[in-house]
């Protein structure tokens, strides 16, 4: 079954709602409850208002047990200094702790990737 959606924008946050729009789509689509979308739309706002490209890209997977995001490019080592900062109380790092069931940062050189999980339990594609 896996379904994968890529979204590119401009990294303006007046365009945030795309992001938004099409994960209420696939929320819809599959029946997630409301706080499974609400997670999702917090963790994308969390990570798109942390970038530093002048795009931003989304991709999301739909597979049996959940939703995968990989969110990015985010340039530099800022990123990832603050979700290894134990200093912060509330930051990024809480933020996708609370929301996702894990997150990982994936390299390719200069550029950084954030990947989540999101367990949903069993998805069926209604389709």
């Amino acid at each position: 079954m896996p379904n994968e959606i890529t979204l590119t924008l401009p990294r303006d946050h007046d365009l945030f709602g795309v992001a938004h729009l099409v994960v209420g789509g696939i929320a819809a689509r599959f029946n997630l409850t409301l706080e499974h979308l609400e997670d999702l739309q917090i963790a994308l706002d969390g990570l798109l208002e942390h970038g530093d490209a002048r795009e931003a890209t989304v991709v999301l997977r739909i597979e049996e047990q959940g939703l995968h995001a990989r969110v990015g490019p985010f340039e530099g080592e800022a990123l990832q200094r603050e979700l290894d900062s134990e200093l912060e109380p509330v930051g990024l790092r809480r933020l996708l702790d609370t929301v996702a069931a894990g997150y990982r940062v994936i390299s390719d050189g200069q550029r950084r990737w954030i990947e989540l999980t999101k367990e949903i339990g069993t998805l069926e594609d209604p389709a």
